[in-house]
């Protein structure tokens, strides 16, 4: 076995990716459990959309933050790693490792290298929630692209909370946010991180059946349900605000069905960026005929 005692494993990158399965191999074969770092999988209401662990994959593994949460209280990156930090902080004293998986980066890099100090000021925010109100999204989204192209390229530029925060940082520190975001690191872990390494064309091809098999499963009566909610910020979610929009009569439901798996291609397009960001990253091979657990503890051998 593997000398893991200590380490972070981190698995994460786009979705559809294979990322779950994987984590759960590997939390069962070092006898861990598994912090979910899936910025929508905490919310106890959303499930079919947010392509969450079956009962049957939850009930092999330990897993944190998955039905969580409660969508009327959205949960920030700095509340996750207020939350998650003592749980990772205690099985890393009780096990050999604990395992993170997830494709929200933010969410990972905040509870494993810790949070930037980030400036705040009400007024300002206020100022931009006026402009997104008055002038729409995509004023919100050309002011960005203009003053900070790097973080353009990795935000939900349908997100206007993630573009007004951004913004905000901007005009406080008169510099891009991506570059307000590089902090001091804060927390020392030994993490090793990993990625499932698909051509773009065979992820795309795997997101599409994704979305398809969601319906199938019901992400439309889902949807439905939440309807009436959503305003709520957890709401403003690929696979659901397409189909709210749907009811909105903006889109019929061939044409929200095809803007949930664009939108989803263009999601895992951002977290390809994401992770670019890693230098140390260890990328799995999906096509070798070697299992992906057993590249991932053969890796560990040679670089121990």
């Amino acid at each position: 076995m593997a000398n893991v005692k200590g380490k972070v494993l981190v698995i994460q990158g786009p979705t559809a990716s294979g990322k779950t399965s994987l984590a759960i191999q590997l939390a069962k074969t070092l006898k861990t459990e598994i912090i979910s770092a899936d910025s929508r999988q905490f919310y106890r209401e959303m499930s079919i959309g947010t392509a969450k662990p079956s009962e049957d994959e939850l009930s092999q593994v330990k897993h944190h933050f998955v039905h969580s949460h409660s969508i009327h209280q959205e949960v920030s990156a700095s509340q996750f790693t207020q939350e998650a930090k003592p749980i990772l902080d205690d099985l890393l004293a009780r096990n050999q490792a604990a395992v993170i998986v997830g494709g929200s980066g933010m969410f990972i890099d905040a509870l494993t290298l810790g949070l930037d100090e980030i400036p705040h000021d009400k007024k300002v925010q206020e100022k931009w929630i006026a402009l997104h109100e008055t002038e729409g999204l995509e004023f919100l989204q050309n002011e960005l692209a203009r003053l900070d192209p790097v973080y353009f390229a990795e935000v939900d530029t349908h997100n206007p909370v993630r573009l007004i925060r951004a913004l905000e940082v901007i005009e406080l520190t008169k510099k891009p946010f991506s570059e307000s975001r590089k902090g001091k690191v804060k927390y020392d872990y030994d993490i090793v991180r990993y990625g499932i390494a698909w051509n773009r064309s065979d992820l795309y091809e795997r997101i599409d059946q994704r979305v398809d098999f969601m319906i199938e499963a019901g992400l439309f009566q889902e949807a439905k349900s939440l309807f009436p909610l959503r305003n709520l910020k957890a709401l403003n979610t690929v696979g659901y605000s397409e189909f709210f929009r749907y009811w909105e009569d903006e889109y019929d439901f061939d044409e929200a069905v095809e803007k949930i798996k664009q939108h989803t291609r263009n999601y895992a397009k951002r977290q390809l960026t994401w992770i670019k960001r890693y230098s140390d990253i260890v990328e799995l091979d999906p096509y070798s005929d070697k299992p992906l657990l057993e590249q991932l503890l053969s890796h560990f051998n040679v670089s121990d």
